[in-house]
């Protein structure tokens, strides 16, 4: 069995880029994951319609390897959002993509990982779903199955974990309010999005509720990206740990009997070397 030709491969992913570039009668508004860093990661749906678009509203963590593939004459907004920082707020947001359809352009709102999983998506094709704006939803990898991925660190396992939650540390009302007692389970994975400031709550609270001090966890700063940095401890280091590395947002919490793995499992950084 032979392998395909890298360079016949590049062309053909070429060509579709070039191919969806051109003119179409497409319309409406397009919610598209950009996955979590990696810009080969982007599902070949996305990358059609990214280089198809007349305006792209896109998120901070959007990488500029991916903005490339935008057209050169289409019209670029960033609304990002930072902690306590918002370039546009939310209903802002919402409002652009009605007006921008509704003037006839072809618009992609180009989320970091996936739309559906505390991206907002839902908020924003509401709006558009209530002002009779034609919608679709193409999804991305998220965070948490890309992350985990390249961090060697898989979220279920037969003999570790048969359940994974996915979690938000940062909340609407800027609290940690969380229902704690639910998380202490065995034989589960916890996943925490946008944990990097909670995190002493975060430990603190699972240890109050009966999770074992010497629980397993992993922070993945930037994952799946160049810059990608692990660390990993325990319930009672890893705060401690993750301040002398230095490591900044956006970043993703694993927390369970899976992150033993890491380093037997932990494919990227030999292939890095």
């Amino acid at each position: 069995m032979t392998s395909p030709d890298s360079a016949l491969l590049d062309q053909t992913i070429h060509n579709a880029i070039e191919e969806a570039s051109q003119p179409t009668p497409t319309e409406g508004v397009f919610l598209v994951g950009a996955g979590p860093g990696d810009p080969e990661l982007l599902t070949l749906k996305a990358v059609k319609l990214i280089a198809r678009a007349d305006v792209v509203l896109y998120d901070r963590l959007v990488s500029p390897e991916i903005l490339a593939l935008i057209r050169p004459d289409a019209e670029r907004v960033h609304v990002g959002k930072q902690r306590s920082n918002h370039t546009l707020p939310q209903d802002q947001i919402n409002q652009r993509l009605v007006d921008y359809a509704k003037a006839g352009r072809v618009v992609v709102r180009l989320k970091g990982g996936d739309p559906f999983i505390f991206g907002r998506g839902g908020e924003e094709i509401e709006t558009l779903a209530d002002a009779g704006v034609p919608f679709q939803v193409v999804p991305g990898i998220t965070a948490a199955s890309g992350c985990s991925a390249y961090a060697g660190i898989p979220l279920t396992h037969r003999n570790y974990a048969q359940s994974v939650r996915f979690i938000t540390g940062h909340l609407k009302n800027d609290t940690c309010d969380l229902p704690w007692r639910d998380f202490v389970q065995s034989n589960q994975t916890l996943v925490f999005y946008m944990g990097l400031v909670g995190l002493p709550v975060i430990t603190r609270e699972l240890i109050a509720y009966g999770m074992t001090p010497d629980m397993p966890i992993a922070l993945i700063s930037k994952g799946t990206t160049p810059e990608q940095q692990v660390v990993t401890g325990n319930l009672t280091n890893i705060v401690e740990r993750v301040a002398a590395s230095g490591v900044h947002a956006p970043t993703l919490i694993i927390i369970g009997e899976v992150v033993r793995l890491r380093d037997k499992l932990n494919w990227v950084d030999s292939w890095r070397q």
